[in-house]
């Protein structure tokens, strides 16, 4: 992350300013009111509808120049999300994001021009292995972005939790984030391996980088 010298002018937004800090600090963020309840229920019912009109489809894991499916290492089904075609719950989704990503550009001058979301479920006994979210041949995304929208309450007995292995002066340490309702986390993708640990009941999100190309 860059320094943040917001121009005079720059109204300070708090919520912004938090993950900021926080991604200056420690790489990522923990954000559990980034979108009002009304917004993640409407998100919910999306991801439930697209899926059940079976357009979900099978993740795979690469980039499109080098992409494998891989069950062992990734469970999930994706549908990606076009933000040129909107409902109500996705232009609300797309409107706070772009919000965000204008205010980093202002503030941390990151030069984030693109992004891409999907919506992600993984059904009970399914995970994603321990990985980083930049390619060999692509390394154009700077922050992963996770948001979660799991039905009622999810306790660690409902598995699902992503795992952040951060690096130390000796080792690592892992923090480990429940994927609750309403809950997102957003962190570097070029410096965080992290891992979808296996889920025990379906694990309802929308995943997504911001890029710089």
């Amino acid at each position: 992350m860059a320094a943040i010298f917001p121009p005079i002018d720059f109204e300070p937004n708090p919520l912004f300013e938090s993950i900021i800090s926080d991604l200056l600090v420690q790489d990522y963020s923990v954000v559990d009111h980034f979108f009002n309840e009304e917004t993640v229920l409407l998100l919910r019912d999306s991801l439930l509808t697209h899926f059940e009109e079976d357009r979900f489809k099978k993740a795979a894991i690469g980039n499109k120049t080098n992409e494998l499916v891989a069950v062992g290492i990734r469970g999930d089904y994706i549908l990606w999300i076009d933000e040129h075609v909107q409902n109500t719950a996705t232009a609300a989704f797309f409107s706070q994001i772009n919000t965000l990503v204008t205010y980093l550009n202002r503030t941390c001058f990151m030069g984030l021009l693109h992004k891409e979301f999907h919506f992600a479920l993984y059904p009970p006994g399914t995970g994603y292995k321990r990985h980083i979210d930049t390619f060999q041949n692509d390394d154009r995304r700077k922050l992963s972005i996770a948001f979660y929208l799991n039905e009622g309450d999810w306790s660690p007995t409902d598995g699902g939790a992503l795992a952040l292995y951060l690096p130390e002066v000796e080792g690592e340490k892992t923090i480990t984030i429940e994927p609750k309702a309403g809950r997102m986390v957003i962190f570097e993708s070029q410096k965080i391996p992290h891992e979808v640990l296996v889920a025990h009941r379906d694990r309802l999100s929308i995943t997504g980088w911001l890029k710089t190309s």
